[in-house]
């Protein structure tokens, strides 16, 4: 994500439409990610990214500077994907969702059209889903922002708001969780 200066900021907490616009032009590809990275669905993805920025034009004001723009970005965003995946988890487990399978395992001639090397990575793409989608959110959350997105324990704890023993925990939870899911799917 680029940085965004805060006369920009300033900007848009005073209402400038044009101040959002270049906010969401230089961060939503970033909210997007992150929220892709938690719900592992695009449709759901698409929708958190429209809800977060709906969230920061409406709490913009509020913004006081104690933090970066980017942590505080990272708050709302990892926040509304995991209320989402939980709500959307909830009404998933109560009916089948026909578009979560399909996205989730590509036709044949799909994957023969791919070179070796896609078909892998695709393959190892579905299989880092299906492990996240194992945890639970928070420890989804945590994992994704360490691992994927490089925070550090201090910026995730921030970022959730919650304390930094409770970070190292839903991490450590996490990669132990992997592990028996990656030694599960070996023995199989």
């Amino acid at each position: 994500m680029e940085d965004i200066a805060p006369e920009l900021i300033k900007k848009l907490q005073q209402g400038s439409i044009q101040a959002f616009e270049e906010v969401y032009q230089k961060s939503s590809s970033f909210v997007y990610t992150l929220s892709f990275r938690i719900v592992g669905n695009v449709q759901d993805a698409q929708e958190i990214t429209q809800d977060v920025f709906l969230k920061v034009y409406h709490k913009i004001k509020k913004f006081e500077f104690r933090s970066s723009f980017k942590t505080w970005l990272y708050r709302i965003t990892t926040n509304t994907a995991i209320n989402y995946y939980k709500l959307r988890h909830r009404d998933f487990s109560r009916r089948s969702d026909f578009e979560t399978v399909i996205a989730s395992h590509p036709a044949e001639e799909d994957i023969k059209q791919q070179t070796e090397m896609a078909q892998e990575q695709q393959i190892a793409k579905e299989k880092f889903q299906e492990f996240l989608g194992r945890l639970n959110p928070d420890q989804r959350a945590c994992l994704v922002l360490r691992e994927i997105e490089g925070l550090s324990y201090q910026e995730i704890a921030q970022t959730l708001s919650c304390n930094l023993n409770t970070v190292r925990t839903r991490l450590k939870r996490a990669r132990q969780a992997l592990m028996r899911f990656t030694s599960e799917r070996i023995e199989k």
